[in-house]
């Protein structure tokens, strides 16, 4: 892949039917909104095996060629989340509907430690950004933090309801999480202090959320639709859009990200669109459409001027931010269920659960890589910092590494 591909110009760009311009006052066009899993049965000695592919019969599945140059499949159960260490990218977490965590080595899919103690499914798994620390979190309602460097359990962090996800402050050991009784919750993770819990934002479960780039704000969005800039210093809402407002989504918020500069969110909801906020002032910048399913991924390009979106209908769309308008419409055979820009090259990865994992340049929109391997969609994926390695999290129990 050449780093010095040209840009796309005004002849590269697609049709972009799919968003309305108008302007807000200032003389810059924005746009307006118009508007478990089943397992096989059990054998004798109550041992399950990994669910073969949907319709397609074992004789296929041994026919899927297999790109992968490591795994981990020491899960017994659905794989649902993967992260990699910042300070050590060889080394892997993954959690699962087993009810637990494992850390193990990318280069060779060997454990380095089993982190057990959760009595419900693992569906969030974190290492701190100084890879000291494991965060996991479970439906059981508990965030458990483990020491990365002999795998015990440092702190058990208690008082939610069913964790929906957590994330590591960017500068310290905090530790934040959303929940299923509309709250969030944030510790000091190393003393299992309770710094703050957020409330009167959310009137159903924190669907996804974060904290800026800048460690300076907390976003949150909701099944009810709502979407709240928080202030980690008091715990008060600084902001909040809902379906109240008519340009708003219309449905649960799955995702969100923030630009690397903390100015503006983007947001997807199951209503099939996606929306852009500046957290300065709470406006909304744009509207996205022209997905027919729930965008299930949003990510700002760290090197492009760059909005990418991913659907349940199987498309990634890659939006302009300067001009509001639809660069590439790319495809995957099913629908997209995570995404990741690469750090310093204008590449984006995508999953699905068509079973594959994609590399695309998003400046020519040409599909660079797929690789498959797994058997049963993948539901999460971690990027190393350099873009040459890929982790997965799979329904087939499995967690897989790929290579560029």
């Amino acid at each position: 892949m050449d780093p010095n591909h040209r840009p796309v110009d005004d002849q590269d760009i697609e049709n972009d039917d799919d968003v309305v311009y108008l302007d807000d006052g200032e003389g810059q066009e924005v746009v307006e909104d118009d508007g478990d899993v089943a397992m096989d049965s059990d054998d004798e000695d109550g041992a399950q095996e990994p669910p073969e592919g949907e319709d397609n019969g074992e004789e296929e599945q041994e026919n899927i060629k297999d790109d992968s140059v490591a795994g981990f499949l020491g899960h017994n159960g659905s794989v649902f989340c993967v992260a990699l260490s910042p300070t050590d990218q060889t080394l892997a977490v993954s959690g699962g509907e087993d009810d637990k965590a494992y850390v193990w080595r990318t280069n060779t899919g060997q454990p380095s430690f089993e982190l057990s103690g959760h009595t419900d499914s693992v569906i969030a798994a974190a290492f701190s950004n100084d890879g000291k620390y494991v965060a996991t979190g479970g439906m059981d309602g508990l965030v458990k933090v483990w020491s990365t460097s002999d795998g015990k359990l440092v702190q058990n962090l208690q008082g939610p309801s069913e964790v929906t996800w957590n994330q590591w402050h960017p500068r310290g050991p905090v530790i934040l999480a959303g929940t299923s009784d509309g709250s969030l919750w944030m510790w000091n993770a190393p003393t299992g202090s309770c710094m703050s819990v957020f409330t009167g934002g959310h009137a159903a479960p924190v669907s996804c959320g974060m904290f800026t780039p800048d460690g300076k704000a907390i976003v949150s969005g909701s099944e009810d639709g709502s979407f709240v800039t928080w202030d980690p210093k008091n715990g008060q809402v600084v902001r909040k859009l809902s379906p109240g407002d008519a340009r708003w989504h219309s449905g649960t918020l799955t995702c969100v990200d923030v630009k690397a500069d903390a100015t503006v969110a983007g947001t997807g909801s199951e209503d099939g669109t996606a929306k852009l906020v500046h957290l300065g002032n709470g406006k909304i910048l744009g509207s996205f459409e022209g997905h027919s399913d729930s965008v299930e991924a949003v990510g700002f390009s760290p090197t492009l001027p760059v909005f990418a979106t991913g659907s349940l209908d199987g498309s990634l769309k890659l939006w302009d931010v300067q001009t509001m308008r639809l660069r590439h419409t790319l495809s995957h055979d099913d629908g997209i269920t995570h995404l990741a820009w690469h750090s310093s090259s204008p590449l984006i990865t995508t999953s699905s659960t068509d079973r594959t994992v994609r590399v695309w340049d998003a400046r020519s929109g040409s599909c660079e890589r797929t690789w498959t391997g797994h058997r049963q969609p993948i539901l999460d994926f971690a990027i190393t910092r350099d873009g040459s390695s890929v982790v997965t999290a799979s329904d087939d129990w499995s967690a897989l590494v790929f290579r560029m």
